[in-house]
């Protein structure tokens, strides 16, 4: 079951938040809800390390469950260059800076 239109929203603010607090930089979040029917919101950002990314991947995930999001998926690695979090209408890209 899909979360409604108003928490998606308030998850990627989270996301938005939680990646600003961890210092990356880039940061962008796109609705896409009237274009896409797998998903309402991307959010974007660039982190600087290896370190920085796997940080925040534990904190965007951390902060997300504890608000009632779920983890559906997750792909790359923190020293591949990026990595995937998708939180079903909420998905979240951090890509190093290459």
């Amino acid at each position: 079951m899909a979360a409604p239109p108003t928490q998606n929203l308030e998850y990627a603010l989270l996301a938005v938040d939680v990646a600003a607090d961890k210092q990356a930089s880039d940061i962008l979040m796109l609705d896409i809800s009237a274009v896409s029917d797998f998903a309402d919101y991307f959010v974007i950002s660039t982190v600087e390390s290896r370190r920085q990314m796997s940080a925040l991947r534990e904190d965007l995930e951390k902060a997300l469950e504890d608000r009632g999001a779920i983890l559906h998926h997750r792909e790359g690695t923190d020293g591949g260059g990026w990595t995937l979090l998708d939180f079903g209408d909420l998905v979240v890209h951090l890509f190093g800076p290459e």
